[in-house]
């Protein structure tokens, strides 16, 4: 049976040529430091352990990622974390349907300026479609859980979600 790609454990190998141990992911070498050493092998280990976190995606995209590409990544985490019973929960679909708007708006745009008035033009999108205010507040939370899930995952700068939480719920009757 055939290896899927990127399912198995990047190698910990000697580059011939400096004596230096090198460890590919998604085809760019990280060099470690002299082959065979405690050092080069912690490194190693630091290495691996950041990109199974990153869930096997290739690590320090940050700066080109794209809205769509981190909803992707974000909904690949929901759907095993909001499981019951091996069937997925109601939150799933609510993210599904609060990120919708997201992408058809900015999925485009490189996640990194996504800010303020991006998320106050999502949240006049949901007013214009006809959403309540207690949805559209409950999806702008979903939308900011996102970004903050993608600066623990180091996808983005912390100063995006600063930036998000400073656009207010909305109030009755506006």
């Amino acid at each position: 049976m055939p290896r899927l790609a990127g399912q198995s454990i990047p190698k910990y190998r000697k580059h011939r040529a400096s004596g230096q141990a090198v460890c590919t992911i998604h085809g760019k070498d990280y060099y470690l430091g002299p082959h065979n050493t405690k050092a080069s092998k912690l490194e190693y280990d630091r290495l691996i352990s950041e990109w199974l976190a990153n869930n096997r995606q290739p690590l320090g995209q940050a700066e080109s990622l794209t809205v769509a590409e981190l909803v992707v990544r974000f909904l690949q985490d929901a759907r095993k974390l909001y499981v019951k019973d091996g069937r997925p929960t109601g939150e799933q679909a609510a993210l599904n349907a609060a990120l919708k708007p997201l992408w058809e708006l900015y999925g485009r745009q490189s996640a990194a300026e996504f800010g303020p008035l991006s998320l106050e033009a999502v949240r006049n999108r949901m007013v214009a479609i006809g959403w309540s205010r207690g949805n559209i507040n409950r999806s702008i939370a979903r939308i900011r859980r996102l970004f903050r899930w993608a600066v623990r995952k180091q996808l983005i700068l912390p100063s995006v979600i600063q930036a998000l939480e400073a656009v207010p719920g909305l109030r009755r009757g506006k």
